[in-house]
């Protein structure tokens, strides 16, 4: 059920640590999260691709094409119950945190990635802690460098967990 990413060599497509090779996985059954309170009860993983981290990420692969391209914050998975369920299924996820990483990396990386992949529209997850925001607003930049009218619809998610907002921006004309 785990597909590596090939070269036209028909190589796997990878460069410097293993751990980094692209990957896409077939989508886990459906499960009640509900009941995942349960002893003797797990959680399915709802992750399709791999690598996650948003510097680790290629350019292009066949797991952004038609995607809905979910970027979290690092932290908003640990906060809010039910991230797979809710947010995950059925999306390719990239992560980052706009406090800790360099945002004009991520500007360039999300921009590159946009312009040349086939992405349906994007989801962003971000804390209410301030320093979150600037996850949000590099992805608007990044979707405008692009080119690309794309749908992006923020949720800001509390430290306790709750979603507090839901902010839907048309695409951009282009």
């Amino acid at each position: 059920s785990e597909k590596q990413l090939k070269s036209a060599a028909g190589r796997p497509r990878f460069g410097g640590c293993p751990g980094s090779l692209s990957r896409m996985f077939a989508a886990g059954p459906a499960h009640d999260e509900e009941k995942a309170g349960e002893p003797g009860r797990e959680i399915t993983s709802r992750l399709g691709n791999w690598p996650v981290q948003l510097n680790l990420a290629p350019l292009q692969a066949p797991y952004f094409d038609g995607a809905t391209v979910l970027i979290c914050a690092d932290c908003v998975p640990f906060a809010l119950a039910g991230f797979h369920s809710r947010f995950l299924a059925g999306k390719t996820l990239l992560i980052g945190c706009p406090k800790l990483d360099d945002a004009g990396h991520y500007l360039e990386k999300l921009t590159a990635i946009f312009s040349r992949n086939d992405i349906r529209a994007v989801e962003v997850l971000i804390m209410e802690v301030p320093c979150c925001s600037g996850l949000a607003h590099i992805v608007r930049q990044a979707v405008d460098r692009s080119g690309k009218s794309l749908l992006v619809t923020m949720f800001r998610v509390g430290i306790r967990g709750d979603v507090l907002d839901k902010i839907e921006a048309a695409p951009s004309a282009v």
